[in-house]
């Protein structure tokens, strides 16, 4: 009999429905190979909603093959041109086990599909503490054992770390070339990143956009609060704010709240 969890790991019918053919797929395309397919991101801390991206993780056993690529390739399309919101809104990587215990290359690359793309591409986007923590801690089960008996314990140390340095190499970048990120998609992802990002660096482990953005209202600056709270309502359908111009004010108040937040990471510095 299968687990529940495994059976209907959100509370969406549909999206359980998609992420069941996605992982029956790769199980085919992958008999020897698949380890385990795992939710992370905003459904395994527990804070998603019908807006959200599906962030997953498939563990395999070895790098894969050139003909291996191609078939998950034609799937990926297959699945996103299914009738469904979610199937256009999957995003995860194809972790081999032995990258994922080892954290000390971290600019090595897995196949990666993005949130709104069709295809794989190298990336090492899930490449990080970050994620292992979240799969690792809180890891939802599709398939496979429990995530937590893949790798070992994330030392809070290297994580923080890694937190204050994507703060700051990020923000850089932000502040130097605004323009790149001068849309309503944009401006909200960066004040509600910039609050999770605080408030887990602090914490010492990561939580959610909603837990950051609440943190950050009872915490920061209370003139901050009303910029927080009008972001978090740009949240829906990205595929349509990151085409649309950012509202100047809230743009120039964003740039701002960057310099802000770089400051404030400042006084922990590990």
């Amino acid at each position: 009999m299968i687990n529940q969890l495994r059976a209907n790991p959100t509370p969406f019918y549909e999206l359980n429905a998609i992420l069941r053919e996605l992982v029956d797929s790769i199980k085919h395309i992958l008999p020897d190979v698949l380890v385990g397919f795992y939710l992370q991101g905003s459904f395994a801390v527990g804070d998603f909603d019908e807006h959200s991206d599906v962030d997953f993780i498939a563990v395999i056993s070895e790098e894969l093959r050139e003909q291996q690529v191609t078939k998950l390739q034609v799937m990926h399309r297959r699945i996103f041109e299914l009738p469904s919101y979610w199937a256009q809104h999957l995003e995860g990587s194809y972790f081999p086990l032995g990258r994922l215990r080892d954290f000390t290359h971290g600019e090595d690359q897995n196949w990666y599909i993005d949130n709104g793309s069709d295809h794989l591409e190298p990336s090492n986007h899930c490449n990080s503490l970050l994620v292992r923590w979240i799969l690792r801690e809180r890891g939802v089960v599709l398939e496979g054992p429990p995530s937590v008996t893949l790798l070992d314990p994330i030392p809070v140390d290297a994580l923080r770390q890694e937190m204050l340095d994507v703060m700051h190499n990020w923000g850089n970048n932000i502040l130097t070339n605004p323009k790149k990120f001068n849309n309503r998609f944009y401006q909200s992802f960066i004040v509600l990143s910039y609050c999770r990002m605080l408030h887990d660096f602090i914490l010492g482990y990561p939580g959610s956009k909603k837990a950051g953005a609440e943190w950050a209202k009872s915490n920061l600056d209370p003139k901050w609060q009303d910029l927080i709270d009008r972001t978090w309502s740009c949240r829906p359908k990205p595929e349509d704010t990151v085409r649309q111009p950012a509202d100047p004010d809230d743009f120039a108040a964003t740039i701002q709240f960057v310099q802000y937040i770089l400051e404030e990471s400042n006084k922990y510095r590990i």
